[in-house]
């Protein structure tokens, strides 16, 4: 991906609110929590909210990547003149090879690079052109915008897998036109002003700069019959339902990506992707560790004492034996293998904790019984039996 000019203006960590050598582990949790917050569904009509959603999925969308990370980080290292004017270890433009002339590759001959960075790439992608060489079409087939939004779950959705659909209300290719912008049956002229290349050179001796074609926006074509329903704009917000397939064992938090299914291109680019974050919701009876399910299953006191089989649920409405065995102390768990979250690299278990419940209301013939059966283990309660009787 070419730099942009807004790498050079943005500093994404600060929109993110993390540092530069954050890890990829902290810029995703950043991003999360930022996307909840200030996402449209939880901000209606909020327009600020709106933006600063956009921004925070734009700077995401960029640090988020290991690979764009990396060139970001080198584009706001070096700067549009990649550090050429002094003091740097770049240098200035004399000295060491690192003059302007046939061997510099700023007019020709082997490129000059900066700490193994090709300046000529940078500044291409930057000014839309770059050692001297003229970049047709450079403004004008771009990717449209990424997009977020939420998907909720059930306990037992998230655990087993489920095609769904989410239902986002974004800008999309217009129906009518199909997105040229065009009325139907006409077509969009190209544009005069540049010939249909979308950027006008400006010779500034030792660079050739080009610039979007004012005329044109930098599309390289002019829609000279609107579509009536866009406006010529080929984009229409509307409601949307894109079906998305969620993988047994997706977690709480997890970031699914559909490629192409974001914002719409522009000038004929690719459709941006939509990110799908999946929230959750808990259980009445199960919780869940990594791929492991969790449950608590109380058993009584005798049972806890003597040993007993006991049943335990599972999470697709079955249950499992268990065999307790005698002294077994409340709290104790129980792994029956495979029994838990199957994914694609593995199945976990499920893991049953006893609570041992005791009672505490006994009759005159149960509190005998257990004092007889505290006078048997002398010195195991921890305290000395008390003398009941008539309390006022």
């Amino acid at each position: 991906m070419p730099p942009q000019h807004e790498w050079l203006e943005k500093d994404f960590y600060k929109v993110l609110g993390v540092k530069k050598d954050a890890e990829e582990k902290e810029l995703t949790k950043a991003y999360r929590k930022l996307a909840r917050q200030y996402h449209p569904d939880a901000n209606p009509g909020d327009a600020k909210a709106e933006e600063r959603f956009k921004e925070i999925s734009a700077a995401y969308d960029v640090v988020g990547d290991p690979d764009k990370r990396s060139e970001y980080d080198d584009v706001r290292r070096l700067g549009p003149l990649g550090g050429f004017g002094g003091g740097g270890r770049g240098g200035g433009f004399g000295g060491g090879g690192g003059g302007f002339g046939p061997d510099t590759g700023m007019g020709g001959g082997r490129n000059f690079s900066f700490d193994g960075v090709d300046l000529g790439d940078i500044l291409g992608g930057v000014f839309g052109g770059g050692g001297g060489q003229q970049r047709r079409g450079a403004s004008q087939a771009r990717k449209g915008d990424d997009l977020d939004t939420e998907l909720h779950l059930s306990f037992e959705e998230a655990v087993s897998g489920v095609t769904t659909s989410v239902h986002l209300t974004s800008d999309a290719s217009c129906e009518t036109c199909s997105g040229s912008g065009s009325r139907p049956g006409t077509k969009p002229q190209a544009c005069s002003r540049c010939g249909g290349r979308g950027v006008l050179d400006d010779n500034q001796g030792l660079f050739s700069l080009s610039q979007p074609c004012p005329g044109c926006g930098g599309n390289g074509r002019v829609v000279t019959d609107p579509c009536p329903n866009c406006s010529g704009s080929g984009v229409e917000r509307r409601p949307r339902q894109v079906k998305v397939r969620i993988p047994a064992g997706v977690k709480d938090g997890q970031r699914i990506r559909l490629k192409g299914r974001g914002g719409p291109g522009v000038a004929g680019g690719p459709a941006g992707d939509l990110f799908v974050v999946v929230v959750v919701a808990a259980h009445d009876t199960f919780d869940r560790s990594g791929d492991n399910l969790t449950v608590s299953v109380p058993i009584s006191f005798t049972d806890a004492v003597l040993g007993a089989k006991v049943s335990a649920p599972t999470i697709d409405g079955g249950s499992v034996t268990l065999k307790i065995p005698a002294g077994t102390p409340s709290g104790k768990t129980f792994r029956v293998k495979k029994r838990g979250v199957a994914t694609k690299k593995k199945t976990g278990d499920l893991l049953v904790s006893v609570d041992v419940i005791v009672p505490t209301k006994l009759n005159d013939e149960q509190r005998a019984a257990v004092e007889t059966l505290a006078a048997a283990f002398p010195g195991e309660a921890g305290a000395e039996p008390v003398e009941t009787g008539d309390q006022s």
